[in-house]
C-alpha cells in the first residue's frame, strides 16, 4: 500500500451542508429556515425553557423543600453484617469494601446496631450508633472512631 492509495472508510466522511447557495443545492433561498418568524431571523436565540412568553414550566410548578449542599453522605453498615469476618479481625473501610458490604465509602461509614454480632472484632469506622458500640464491646471487640 502506498500513501496515494490511502482512503477513509466508506461513509466515514460526509460533505458539509452548504446552505443558502442557490436553488440547485436544495438548501437555497430560505436556507432551510422556512418563511419568516422568530426562528428564521438572524441571530435568533431563545433561552432554554422559553415558551414564547407563556409562563415557563419551571416557574409554574411550586417549589418545595430544601437541599443542603453541605450534607455529608454516610454509608451505613449493620452490626449483623460484620459476622462475615473471622474472629479477631480488624475491620476498616477497606475491609468492608473488599467483603462487598460497602460499595463506596462516600463521606464516611457508620455502623448501626441492627442485628447481633457473635465475633470479637476491632471495628474502625467514622461513626457508631450507641447500640452498635454496645453490641461490639459486649461481644469482646473494640469500636474505634477514625
Amino acid at each position: 500500500m502506498k500513501l496515494h492509495e490511502l482512503a477513509p472508510a466508506a461513509g466515514s466522511k460526509k460533505d458539509v451542508k452548504r446552505i443558502g447557495r442557490g436553488p440547485a443545492s436544495g438548501q437555497g433561498k430560505t436556507a432551510g429556515k422556512g418563511h419568516k418568524g422568530q426562528k428564521a431571523r438572524a441571530g435568533r436565540g431563545m433561552r432554554p425553557g422559553f415558551e414564547g412568553g407563556q409562563m415557563p414550566l419551571q416557574r409554574r410548578l411550586p417549589k418545595r423543600g430544601f437541599n443542603n449542599i453541605f450534607a455529608k453522605e454516610i454509608t451505613a453498615v449493620n452490626v449483623s453484617a460484620l459476622n462475615v469476618f473471622e474472629d479477631g479481625a480488624v475491620v476498616d473501610v477497606e475491609a468492608l469494601i473488599n467483603a462487598g458490604l460497602v460499595k463506596k465509602a462516600l463521606d464516611g461509614v457508620k455502623v448501626l446496631g441492627n442485628g447481633e454480632i457473635s465475633k470479637k472484632l476491632t471495628v474502625k469506622a467514622n461513626a457508631f450508633s450507641a447500640s452498635a458500640q454496645q453490641k461490639i464491646e459486649a461481644a469482646g471487640g473494640k469500636a474505634e472512631v477514625i
